[in-house]
């Protein structure tokens, strides 16, 4: 009996390949780019790929045909906080997913303030505090500050120069965004229950920057800033709060 690969074989030798047929090459520059996106660990912006290709080529054009490529594969090339990388499809990610793994959630008071942080930056400290309406305590800050989704960005110029706080390309990474535009707005926060339907008239939901610069009203950080002593602990904590109390402006 014939083993596989002799049928192979024969089969082969049965159907010969025409010569002459032409086979359509693919473009050099979409390999040298798929070589340059899978050896990198993070995510590349397209500037620093077109310093990587030879003269003359359109990386924007070479970037959307290789996302139109790979589209329909397990693994799809994305763009996250303008930058460049291969992601598995998102519905294969349970294929990724490990029973041991603990996921560890967020208080209610970090995810407020977390989302005042993307709506509402550049912030500060009492400027949250304002909006929530209690006292938000250096811890809450600090699991924010771990896990890289938020970063100080300069200093407000007002009396005590307060830490005025932003978002990071890792939070937009975290959350699978574009940019901070992808952000939902009133009608979608309202759609997913979210929002309460029966809000206050002239009620409205600001629209994120993506400008990294820093404000006319903000400083920049210096050098030897101490970001544990600027985010002084609160005196009370989160649930005893209110409107009316006092907290740090840092």
């Amino acid at each position: 009996m014939a083993s596989l690969a002799e049928k192979r074989m024969e089969d082969a030798e049965d159907h010969p390949i025409d010569q002459n047929t032409e086979v359509e090459a693919r473009p050099e520059e979409l390999r040298l780019l798929e070589a340059l996106l899978f050896a990198s660990a993070e995510p590349i912006d397209q500037a620093a790929l077109a310093k990587r290709m030879p003269d003359g080529v359109d990386v924007k054009a070479a970037l959307a045909q290789l996302q139109a490529e790979y589209a329909p594969r397990g693994v799809n090339l994305v763009r996250v906080a303008n930058k460049w990388t291969f992601r598995t499809a998102g519905d294969l990610s349970w294929l990724m997913t490990r029973e041991s793994t603990e996921t560890r959630r967020l208080s209610r008071a970090a995810i407020e303030v977390l989302a005042i942080v993307a709506y509402h930056q550049p912030v500060t400290r009492a400027e949250i505090e304002e909006i929530r309406g209690v006292i938000t305590s250096k811890g809450t800050l600090d699991v924010l500050l771990e896990t890289g989704w938020i970063r100080p960005r300069g200093r407000r110029k007002t009396p005590g120069r307060p830490l005025t706080f932003g978002t990071t390309e890792a939070f937009l990474s975290q959350f699978s965004l574009e940019a901070l535009g992808d952000l939902p707005g009133l009608e979608e926060l309202k759609g997913t229950g979210l929002l309460d339907s029966r809000l206050p008239s002239g009620f409205s939901v600001p629209t994120p920057s993506d400008d990294v610069a820093l404000r006319e009203d903000e400083d920049p950080l210096e050098a030897g800033d101490n970001l544990e002593l600027l985010l002084a602990p609160a005196a009370e904590p989160e649930e005893g709060g209110g409107a009316g109390s006092e907290g740090s402006a840092g």
